[in-house]
C-alpha cells in the first residue's frame, strides 16, 4: 500500500518508566505490523503508523496486555494536571513503612526489631513494589524484552521471601532482612519520582507552547437586522476561518490572521526567539499565540486549530522528540541484552560465595541482590531522551526547529555549509536603482513590469510590483513563470512579453550587469537595476563558520559580478552564481562527493537543493515548502540563530556523550564493587537513584549551558 495512505496516531500512555519498557512497546505494535514504531517513555507518547483505522483498538489491546495504560488519543493541547502524579503517591506511601525499617538500624528499639513488627510494615510496601515492578517485569518479559523493573523485582522479591521463611521457621535475626527488600523498592520509587519531575522540566518547552493555545478570543459578530457589531468571548478552538476578532493592549493572539485593522506591537518571543516587540499595521500576518503588548488590532483569522503556524510547530517539535540520534541505537542493543548478562552475574556472584568460599548462603544472597539492583540500567536509559529533549525544547524557544536526534546527529557532523543569496544573505528587500527603456515609453514599460511580475513570487517580483504599484494593470492572455530565467506572457494582440535574467536577453546584448531585463517579441525594450542590502550579522557567521572549520560557499542564480561581490565582502571561499534550480542541484550532489554539505535556503525555490543535501536549513518562516524540505528550520531571518543552531546541536551531543560515560562509568564501576561484597544492596539502590538524577540533572544544565 502506498506510504501516503498511512495514518500517524499518537496514544498518551501511562506506565511508561525507562527505556526498556518503550522498546517492550515498540516491539509488540511492531509484530503486529503497524509502521515507524517510536515509544518516548521521557513524554509518555507512542506514535505509529496505520493503514486502517479499524486496527487501532488492537494496538491499545497490545499496549494494554504488557501491563500499560493507554489514557487516550494524545492530546496535543493537553497540560500536565497539578496534583500528585502515581509515581509519587506510590513513594509517599512505602516511605512511612520503611522508614521504622531503616531506624531499626540504628537505633536499639526492641520493638522496631521485632520479626513479626518488621514484617507488618514491610508487607504494605513489598505488595506496591510487587505490583508496580512486577507487573511491568512480568509483561516486559512476555514481550521479549527484559527491563530494568525485572532486576528490582528479583531483587526486592529474594529479600522479602528469605527473610519471610527465617520468620515462619523462627531462624533468627540472621535471617531478617526486611529493610532491605524495602528500602530497594522505596528508594526506586524515589528514584522513578525524581526521574518523573525532572522529565517534566525537560518537556517545559512543549508545555510553553502548548500553554498558548490556551487562549480566550474576542470575536466580533455583525447583527442581522441592523449590522451592529457586538463582541463575544470563546474559546480559540472555537473561532473558524474567516471570523475577525479583536485584539486589545494584553491580549494574546487567538489565531493566524490578517490585520484588516488597526496597528500594533506584537511580543513574538516564544514563537521567533525574538526579544523585542514587532511593530505590525494593516496588511501584516499575526501568528496565534503571540502578545500584543501595545495597540488594538481586528485580526482575520485566516488558519485555526491544527493548521496555524503554533500547532504545526508543536507538532513537528513532538516528532523531532521521538527521532533518535544514532547514539540511541547503540544505547538500545546495550540494554537489550543488559538485563539477561546481570542476572546472569547475579546467580554466579551467590554460587561463587556459596559454594566456592565459606561465606553463609545470606551473605552470598545479599551480594546477588545487590548486583541485581546496582547495575539497573536506568541511567543508560535515561541518558539519550532526556538530552535530545532539553536540547530541542531550548532550540525551539529560541526560532530553531531541529526535525530530531537524526538532525542532531547530521548537523553536527557538517564540514561544508552552502548558501543561496537572496533571503539568506541578504535582506531580499530590494530597491529599484535605475529603469532604462528602449523605443518604449517608461509609462508602458512600468505597465509592463507591473503586470508581468504581479505572477510572481520571488522577491524580486515583489520588490517590482511594490515599486511600480500604481501603474496600469494590463490584460495579459496567458503567463507563464520558469523558475531561475522569468516570466513570458502573451498579451489580447498576440504581442509576446518576456522579463527576466540575462539569459532570457543574452543573445540579444553582452551587458550583463543588469538585474531584470524585459523583450517585447524579441526585442530588447529596458533593463532594470536594483539592489539587495546584505542582512546584519552575515559577515560575522561566516567568520564563525571558518573558525570552527567548516568550509563556505555562495550558491546563486544571480550573476557573477554581484555574487562575487557579496562573497568577497563576506569572506566565503567558493562561488557558484547565474545557476538555475537544476543546476544548484547539480552543485550540491558534486559537492556531496567529498564533504558533508548543509545547504541554507529560503525552502521554496531551493527546495529540491534543501532536500538534496546532507542537511537542508531553511531561513524562511516555517512556510509548508520549508517544513517539508529542511531538517533545521530558523523561523526568522536572523543569521545569528544560525549559528546558534550548530552550536546547539554541538552542546547537545556534548551532554550525551556526558551522560552515557557516567552511566557506563557508573555500572563498569559499581557491579564488580557489588560481587565482590563491598555493597550493601541498600546502598546500591540509593546508588543507582542517585545515578539516574545525575544523569537527568546533566541533561537539563542544557537549558542554562553557555553555546559555543
Amino acid at each position: 500500500m502506498s506510504e501516503h495512505l498511512f495514518k500517524t496516531v499518537a496514544f498518551k500512555v501511562k506506565g511508561m518508566s525507562c527505556t526498556n519498557c518503550a522498546l517492550g512497546i515498540r516491539h509488540v505494535l511492531e509484530k503486529e505490523g503497524f509502521h515507524k514504531v517510536t515509544a518516548d517513555f521521557t513524554t509518555g507518547e507512542v506514535r505509529f503508523e496505520a493503514a486502517d483505522e479499524s486496527r487501532l483498538p488492537l494496538a491499545v489491546r497490545r499496549i494494554e496486555s504488557l501491563g500499560y495504560t493507554v489514557e487516550s488519543a494524545l492530546d496535543r493541547e493537553g497540560i500536565p494536571k497539578k496534583g500528585m502524579a502515581s509515581i509519587e503517591k506510590k513513594f509517599w506511601f512505602t516511605a512511612v513503612f520503611t522508614l521504622p525499617l531503616v531506624l531499626a538500624m540504628f537505633i536499639p528499639v526492641d520493638f522496631l526489631h521485632n520479626e513479626f513488627f518488621q514484617l507488618a510494615l514491610t508487607i504494605p510496601v513489598f505488595t506496591v513494589g510487587f505490583l508496580h515492578f512486577g507487573r511491568s517485569a512480568w509483561y516486559s518479559l512476555k514481550a521479549g524484552v527484559t527491563n530494568m523493573d525485572v532486576l528490582i523485582f528479583l531483587g526486592s522479591t529474594a529479600a522479602f521471601i528469605y527473610s519471610l521463611i527465617g520468620t515462619i521457621y523462627g531462624l533468627g535475626h540472621d535471617y531478617m532482612f526486611y529493610e532491605t527488600s524495602a528500602s530497594i523498592i522505596s528508594i526506586v520509587l524515589l528514584g522513578n519520582m525524581l526521574e518523573y519531575r525532572s522529565v517534566r522540566k525537560t518537556t517545559s518547552a512543549i508545555d510553553d507552547l502548548v500553554k498558548l493555545q490556551k487562549n480566550i478570543a474576542r470575536r466580533l459578530i455583525t447583527e442581522m437586522h441592523g449590522g451592529q457589531e457586538r463582541v463575544e468571548e470563546v474559546d480559540a478552538s472555537l473561532v473558524e476561518k474567516g471570523d475577525v476578532v479583536l485584539v486589545n493592549t494584553g491580549d494574546k493572539v487567538a489565531v493566524d490572521g490578517e490585520i484588516i485593522w488597526g496597528s500594533g506591537s506584537l511580543d513574538e518571543s516564544l514563537i521567533s526567539g525574538e526579544s523585542l516587540p514587532v511593530d505590525k499595521e494593516k496588511g501584516d500576518k499575526v501568528v496565534g499565540g503571540t502578545l500584543l503588548v501595545a495597540g488594538s488590532l481586528r485580526v482575520k483569522a485566516t488558519a485555526t486549530g491544527k493548521d496555524t503556524v503554533l500547532s504545526q510547530i508543536i507538532e513537528l517539535v513532538r516528532n523531532a522528540q521521538q527521532d533518535k540520534p544514532k547514539l540511541q541505537n547503540l544505547a538500545d542493543k546495550i540494554s537489550r541484552v543488559f538485563v539477561p548478562v546481570v542476572v546472569g552475574l547475579a546467580l554466579l556472584t551467590i554460587a561463587f560465595w556459596f559454594f566456592g568460599t565459606a561465606l553463609p548462603f545470606r551473605d552470598s544472597l545479599m551480594r546477588g541482590i545487590a548486583v541485581l539492583v546496582i547495575a539497573c540500567p536506568c541511567a543508560l536509559g535515561l541518558a539519550i531522551p532526556t538530552a535530545v529533549v532539553v536540547g530541542l525544547g531550548r532550540s525551539a524557544k529560541s526560532g530553531i526547529l531541529i526535525k530530531g536526534g537524526t538532525a542532531i546527529d547530521k548537523l553536527s557532523a557538517v564540514n561544508m555549509v552552502v548558501f543561496d543569496k537572496t533571503g539568506t544573505l541578504t535582506t531580499g528587500k530590494f530597491h529599484i536603482n535605475k529603469l532604462e527603456c528602449f523605443g518604449q515609453p517608461e509609462e508602458k514599460v512600468r505597465s509592463l513590469l507591473y503586470s508581468l511580475e504581479k505572477h510572481s513570487g520571488h522577491p524580486v517580483a515583489q520588490a517590482i510590483t511594490q515599486y511600480f504599484s500604481g501603474a496600469e494593470l494590463l490584460r495579459l492572455e496567458s503567463v507563464e513563470e520558469q523558475k531561475g530565467m522569468g516570466i513570458e506572457a502573451t498579451d489580447t494582440q498576440g504581442n509576446n512579453y518576456v522579463a527576466g535574467s540575462y539569459r532570457v536577453a543574452s543573445h540579444l546584448t553582452s551587458d550583463d550587469t543588469h538585474n531584470v531585463y524585459l523583450l517585447m517579441n524579441g526585442e530588447l525594450i529596458a533593463w532594470l537595476d536594483l539592489e539587495d542590502d546584505i542582512k546584519p550579522g552575515a559577515s560575522a557567521l561566516i567568520a564563525y563558520l571558518h573558525k570552527n572549520g567548516l568550509r563556505t560557499a555562495l550558491l546563486s542564480g544571480d550573476r557573477q559580478s554581484r555574487c562575487d561581490h557579496i562573497a568577497s565582502e563576506l569572506g566565503i571561499q567558493q562561488v557558484y552564481a547565474e545557476m538555475l534550480p537544476d543546476q544548484k542541484l547539480q552543485i550540491i550532489e558534486e559537492l556531496s562527493a567529498t564533504a558533508r554539505v548543509a545547504m541554507v535556503g529560503d525552502g521554496i525555490n531551493d527546495a529540491p537543493a534543501l532536500a538534496k543535501a546532507y542537511v537542508g536549513i531553511s531561513m524562511s518562516d516555517a512556510t509548508q515548502v520549508a517544513v517539508r524540505s529542511a531538517e533545521v528550520i530558523l523561523l526568522k531571518g536572523d543569521l545569528d540563530l544560525l549559528a546558534k543552531a550548530f552550536g546547539t546541536t554541538r552542546t547537545t551531543l556534548r551532554t550525551i556523550r556526558e551522560n552515557l560515560f557516567w552511566a557506563f562509568f557508573y555500572n563498569v564501576a559499581a557491579i564488580p564493587l557489588a560481587m565482590i561484597g563491598l555493597l550493601t544492596p541498600i546502598v546500591a539502590a540509593f546508588a543507582m537513584a542517585v545515578s539516574d538524577v545525575i544523569v537527568v540533572v546533566n541533561s537539563l544544565r542544557l537549558k542554562k549551558r553557555r553555546i559555543r
